[in-house]
C-alpha cells in the first residue's frame, strides 16, 4: 500500500509533532485533572508558625502548621500549599497565631510549579487562645 503523496512528504515533520505532542498533552491532561479532582477536603487547627514564597522559576507560597503545642510531645507539623495570593496576605497577617485552615488535598500533581506539597489551603480563619 503506498501513501499518498502529500503524507509521504511530511512523514518526518508529522511523525516528530506526534512525538513531541503526545507526552505535552498528556502532561497537560494529568495536570489539568490532578487541580481538578479534589482527594480530600478538611480542616486542621494549630500554630502557624510559617508562611513564605519560595523557589526558583516557579514561585509558591509554602506554609507550616505546628498541630500540637503541648510540652513535652514532639510538634507534629502540617505542610501545606497556597495557591491564592489573597489567602497568603491574610496568612501573613496571622503569623504566630492560632488559626484553622480549610484544605483541599490534590495528589499526584506534577512537578513543583503549583506546590511543593499536595495540601492547598483553601481558606483561614483565627481562633482566640484558649
Amino acid at each position: 500500500m503506498r501513501l499518498p503523496a502529500v503524507v509521504a512528504r511530511h512523514k518526518i515533520p508529522t511523525g516528530l509533532v506526534f512525538v513531541v505532542g503526545t507526552p505535552i498533552l498528556i502532561f497537560t491532561l494529568w495536570t489539568v485533572i490532578t487541580l481538578g479532582y479534589t482527594y480530600s477536603r478538611g480542616e486542621r487547627a494549630g500554630l502557624l508558625q510559617k508562611i513564605s514564597q519560595r523557589g526558583w522559576l516557579c514561585k509558591t507560597w509554602e506554609g507550616e502548621l505546628q498541630l500540637n503545642a503541648l510540652p513535652g510531645l514532639v510538634p507534629e507539623k502540617f505542610l501545606f500549599s497556597v495557591r491564592s495570593d489573597s489567602i497568603a496576605s491574610e496568612l501573613n497577617k496571622h503569623a504566630g497565631e492560632r488559626v484553622v485552615l480549610n484544605y483541599a488535598q490534590h495528589k499526584g500533581v506534577p512537578g513543583s510549579c503549583f506546590g511543593d506539597t499536595e495540601y492547598f489551603v483553601t481558606g483561614i480563619r483565627a481562633v482566640s487562645a484558649p
